[in-house]
């Protein structure tokens, strides 16, 4: 099993779904490609770097429009992702953007802006349901044609806020959950995502396209984990049951959840306020009742790492000298700051749920899809997984020119979430990685966070032996369905790399304070140059 495959299944907001495999090391065997000798021509961009509240500030003096801001990222989409460095992360523009725009516009003249989002455009991952001209496939060639009943609760939420949907982005073809040796950033339908830092590298992570994206400054907001780490954001996957799943298409109702990804700790805790609340087609969320919050932002406190008790996982470190060197300036950072640094901590349990995490998602893979394709007024070419591995094999050369559907076929042997198997494997792996795991560690060290690095740089995308992870510390919270922010913590020759911040169930303000602080003191993030490959000597 591919080392670190969970840390990109992680999904987000606008993003897409969390899952994991158990660990193996392998062999790299990278592609040899001819490089381009040149850098592709990008022009400076007026709105490069700026944030949701400069654009609100903006759209209130009357320095901007909705309207114009939406035209000013649709032709940098149009210049970047299509032409010159094209990076190839939107699957998808919608064609009412500018019509969204205009209301949005109108309805500020009218009323005054709804909140901090009104008129900021955003872009949503192929796999989050809009009930509008755009498709929802998960970028399958199988799912092309279909129509939703209604938009997902991600996207009504974002409607509600007063949000431009601009478009959808590329992912990982089904989240990444199709094979072992998938790569990442690629679906039949959008192709290869590059990553913005060096083309010839990988963008990471089922959302894949949303890191790509933001960090390119095609929009404002993206994803999660392993995106948000290789392409120098911050992201937050939420504790299961924070934000609504219903309409967004599943790998794993015990991992799967979505969050924002975005190029500051303040943009992506906008985000996550307006997509908090309680949902009657996803029953999880009605355990958010008394642990949310519509404003995150009341928790951005600059001296908020001070006397703050962090434990540092030591055994998520050692997988590459450079990371651990950008670490431990992270961990001084901290300690400058007023944190209480307990090093080492040690999550007794780790790694002991790998091989039953496998068998709650091929399980959980086949009801969880088969019931989302089963919902009454959804139209599509395929009603069950059974018909997406018969289509996948018909459509062999479009669909799987480079890796199989392995875990597809594994899934659909699966019995029904009654099955013995199924039940014990999942509340062993709550148990290994929730009481006896984080909770346990956190207890026992009277901790306020966890700490450990997010992921090592992009590899090299090879579409002949798939993904190679090095590393990264995001298998824990993914495991127990609790919260984990990234943030940039630093560079390898060029590539960004990130620091999670993650901890027990429902402590999103205490991780938003923590990353917020650690992002006021180091302000790591820079924006990409698109080059054609990493400068290993400058």
């Amino acid at each position: 099993m591919k080392k670190g495959r969970r840390a990109f299944l992680q999904s987000g907001l606008v993003g897409g779904f969390a899952a994991a495999v158990a660990p193996r090391m392998r062999m790299e065997i990278i592609e040899t490609r001819k490089r381009p000798e040149s850098l592709p021509e990008v022009s400076a961009f007026e709105l490069e770097e700026v944030t949701i509240a400069e654009l609100q500030e903006g759209m209130t003096v009357g320095k901007y429009t909705a309207r114009g801001i939406a035209e000013k990222y649709l032709a940098r989409i149009a210049a970047l992702d299509k032409h010159g460095p094209a990076v190839n992360s939107v699957i998808e523009v919608n064609p009412d953007a500018l019509a969204l725009a205009e209301e949005a516009d109108k309805q500020r003249k009218q009323n005054g802006a709804r909140g901090p989002l009104h008129g900021i455009p955003v872009l949503i991952k192929d796999n989050i349901d809009t009930a509008d001209k755009m498709m929802t496939t998960a970028g399958s060639l199988a799912l092309v044609g279909s129509k939703v009943p209604k938009d997902s609760m991600v996207a009504q939420k974002l409607r509600e806020a007063g949000v431009v949907i601009l478009g959808k982005t590329n992912l990982s073809e089904w989240a990444n959950i199709r094979s072992r040796r998938s790569t990442s950033g690629w679906s039949g339908r959008g192709g290869q995502t590059k990553n913005p830092y060096a083309l010839d590298r990988n963008p990471c992570g089922s959302s894949s396209g949303s890191g790509a994206a933001t960090s390119a400054n095609f929009e404002t907001d993206g994803s999660i984990v392993c995106p948000s780490s290789a392409n120098g954001l911050v992201g937050i996957k939420p504790t299961v049951g924070l934000v609504s799943r219903s309409g967004i298409i599943p790998i794993s109702h015990s991992q799967d959840g979505a969050g924002p990804m975005c190029r500051t700790v303040r943009d992506a805790a906008i985000v996550l306020g307006a997509l908090t609340g309680a949902d009657s087609e996803d029953s999880t969320t009605a355990e958010s009742h008394g642990k949310s919050y519509t404003d995150y932002t009341k928790f951005l406190k600059a001296d908020g790492l001070r006397g703050a008790r962090i434990g540092v996982v030591r055994k998520t470190f050692g997988f590459m000298d450079a990371v651990d060197k950008v670490m431990e300036a992270a961990l001084e950072a901290m300690k400058k700051e007023g944190a209480i640094l307990v090093d080492p901590v040690e999550i007794e349990t780790a790694g002991k749920w790998s091989e039953t995490e496998l068998t709650i998602f091929m399980y959980e893979l086949k009801a969880d899809l088969n019931a989302y394709l089963a919902r009454p007024g959804f139209s599509a070419p395929v009603k069950t997984l059974k018909d997406i591995i018969e289509f996948n094999e018909r459509s062999r050369e479009k669909e799987m020119p480079y890796f199989g559907q392995d875990f597809f076929l594994k899934a659909e042997e699966k019995g029904p979430l009654s099955s013995k198997e199924y039940m014990e494997a999942l509340e062993k792996n709550h148990q290994l990685a929730r009481k006896e795991g984080i909770d346990a560690t956190m207890e026992k060290h009277d901790l306020d966070a966890l700490v450990g690095p997010t992921g090592g740089p992009a590899w090299l995308t090879d579409l002949v032996d798939g993904d190679h992870f090095g590393g990264g510390s995001s298998a824990a919270a993914a495991v127990a369905g609790y919260p984990n922010v990234t943030v940039p913590a630093g560079f390898v020759f060029g590539m960004p790399v990130g620091i999670s911040f993650f901890g027990r169930a429902w402590s999103e303000p205490v991780l938003i304070r923590l990353a917020y602080a650690f992002e006021q003191a180091t302000k790591v993030r820079k924006a990409p140059k698109f080059l054609p490959s990493v400068n290993l000597h400058g």
